[in-house]
């Protein structure tokens, strides 16, 4: 047969997208690596080469180490563990595969998460000497969110418990007693020994007690329903096509459903409707599109469709809201706080604003049952509210993957820190609005005849914020301009009398100070603020709101033995002597602008010059006039 003839051969049979997954050392790899050693999917310089590095990394004395097929990073190879997702490809007479080996360490569980998004059936490895582990069933968790409906529990190293029935039985028992509140539809248990191919191509007949499917036979006829067959039309538009003045097309991925030439479309969550004209490939046009392909869509009419949008038709249209519950999982090495802002990517539509407004119940990983929580640790599962800043559009992850799921970024370091799955869209949503207002913030701040700001002082508690604030206050007041003065310690009297000081109330203690810095904006006023904020995601998310044109941030820069010297309140004795918790500098950390609008060092200079360096700065600014 020719290649070409094969891989059209390939190309036409049914294709199966499975992950292995479970703890660190488990046999995952090597059980990847028995199914294309033992399918004949190895050419022979391969084995030859994997033959060469059994002798450096390998773990068997003399043998030829399968694992090292799949552990390809030099990283893998020297620690014998699974670091990154690898996938694999194969093919048998009945069927493809996509495997894709997920590493084992809690620490990689991202990496495990990000392998089972794409996959139709799991194969969850158990060590026979070792049962069922929490990492067992956290990625059995994982998996049951991610969609993923068909499971195999593979009993491996049954050849180190001398093949014993009882073993396996009292396995298949404990995870059956966990995974039953599990959304699998169907979990078989099969006993294998990836290291020397017991029951993985064929019938072992050291288990003759062994009365199920050995394992490639039970993947080759599994009956997994095809994802997005009869699903609603979804084009999450990639970018916008436009290589000449007469030639305008909206490329991207069908996500589901599928779209003809002529079909009525709209963008979802908009009235903007018409008629598809053309769908392009590189190959050339196409009648019609279904989900998976990528193309190029062109209409007969000049609507406005950006980056981010969604084609959907008429009448299948998505939900369309700011506000959703979703299951969440915390992959961040800082824990995940409510109320701190973060950036969010759904599908492509990238939204610089949101936060998760409320921690639901977290995942009690071991009994599967549920746990009060405000807040979600690395590895951590919850069920969140979230809050965007703008509506966008989305279905239940049940429905569609690629329309349901989201990840979750942080603003201040740019890394990926959660990833979710959509479960249905609050009510309030849909009917709240924001309300326009008859008198905007230019014809308020005509009427003070200035020009609004928020002027955030920053920095460690005795490094002089709140006397400087008050001296520009006054200074400002002096020039007949209208201020007013957020003091910390006084919002703690009153609006945030019900917050502590641990990060989560930190967190929520700023963003209450800074949406009332930015009602008071728009009503026209200049806004001092005076704050340890000691988070910097959280001025980040205060300039957010109101603006980065009409922000400043002062950072007062008094060394923190300069400020216990001081210690004006006397806290840092109390929290020196272990009588406060949290406290900023002692035992919770701050962190220090890195460019920071204006920057007071205070060590040797009075408060009245710091005062007048802030005001310079805001004529030059021009947010006032210049003093007299």
């Amino acid at each position: 047969m020719s290649l070409t003839r094969e891989f059209a051969a390939i190309g036409s049979k049914d294709q199966l997208r499975l992950l292995t997954c479970g703890s660190v050392d488990d046999g995952k790899s090597t059980l990847i690596g028995r199914l294309l050693h033992d399918s004949g999917s190895i050419c022979r310089d391969q084995l030859q080469a994997v033959a060469r590095d059994s002798a450096r990394y390998g773990t068997g004395a003399g043998e030829i180490d399968l694992a090292l097929l799949v552990d390809g990073l030099e990283a893998e190879r020297e620690q014998g563990i699974t670091i990154d997702v690898a996938y694999r490809f194969f093919t048998t007479l009945r069927r493809s595969f996509v495997v894709a080996d997920t590493p084992g360490h809690e620490q990689y569980t991202r990496n495990m998460a990000t392998g089972a998004s794409n996959a139709q059936l799991a194969i969850i490895l158990v060590d026979a000497r070792k049962g069922v582990v929490t990492q067992t069933k956290r990625h059995s968790v994982i998996c049951s969110l991610l969609g993923i409906r068909h499971a195999v529990l593979a009993v491996n190293k049954i050849d180190l418990v001398d093949y014993r029935r009882e073993v396996f039985d009292r396995i298949v028992r404990d995870y059956e007693a966990f995974s039953s509140i599990l959304r699998f539809k169907s979990v078989v248990a099969v006993p294998i020994s990836a290291r020397f191919g017991d029951n993985v191509i064929s019938r072992s007949v050291k288990t003759g007690w062994y009365r199920g499917p050995c394992l490639l036979n039970y993947l080759e006829t599994v009956d997994v329903q095809r994802e997005n067959v009869g699903q609603p039309f979804r084009f999450p538009v990639q970018w916008v096509n436009r290589p000449s003045p007469d030639f305008r097309g909206y490329a991207g991925t069908v996500a589901s459903g599928s779209v003809a030439v002529g079909d009525e479309i709209m963008v979802a969550g908009s009235d903007r409707k018409s008629v598809v004209k053309e769908i392009v490939t590189y190959d050339g046009e196409l009648a019609c599109a279904g989900a998976g392909d990528a193309v190029t869509i062109t209409l007969s009419d000049e609507i406005d469709i950006g980056r981010g949008d969604v084609m959907v038709k008429p009448v299948e249209q998505p939900d369309f809201a700011d506000h959703f519950a979703a299951n969440l999982i915390w992959m961040g090495q800082e824990a995940m706080i409510p109320g701190r802002s973060y950036a969010f990517r759904i599908s492509t539509r990238s939204i610089s604003l949101g936060s998760i407004t409320s921690v639901k119940y977290k995942v009690d990983v071991d009994r599967g049952g549920h746990l009060a929580a405000r807040t979600l640790s690395q590895n951590e599962i919850g069920f969140c509210n979230i809050e965007l800043a703008v509506p966008t559009a989305f279905d239940p992850y049940e429905a569609n993957r690629l329309t349901g799921s989201f990840i979750i970024i942080d603003r201040y370091t740019n890394e990926t820190v959660g990833a979710g799955m959509i479960v249905f869209p609050l009510s309030r949503a849909a009917n709240v609005a924001w309300q326009p207002l008859s008198v905007g913030v230019d014809e308020r701040a005509a009427l003070k005849r200035q020009k609004p700001c928020v002027v955030w002082f920053t920095g460690l508690s005795g490094a002089g914020k709140s006397t400087i604030a008050n001296l520009l206050d006054q200074k400002l007041l002096s020039m007949s301009h209208h201020t007013m003065l957020l003091d910390g310690d006084n919002l703690r009297r009153g609006l945030n009398r019900d917050l502590g000081f641990t990060e989560a109330d930190r967190v929520e203690n700023i963003r209450r100070a800074g949406e009332v810095a930015k009602l008071m904006v728009d009503s026209g006023l200049i806004v001092i603020c005076a704050f340890i904020s000691p988070y910097g995601a959280e001025r980040e998310m205060v300039r957010g709101l109101v603006g980065d044109d009409n922000f400043i941030e002062v950072f007062v820069d008094t060394p923190l033995g300069e400020c216990m010297r001081r210690d004006p309140k006397g806290l840092y004795s109390k929290a020196k002597l272990g009588k406060l918790k949290n406290f900023t500098g002692v035992d919770a950390p701050y962190e220090p602008p890195v460019d920071a609008d204006v920057h007071l060092r205070t060590l040797g200079v009075g408060p009245e010059p710091l005062a007048d360096a802030v005001l310079s700065s805001l004529v030059a600014r021009g947010f006032v006039g210049q003093a007299c």
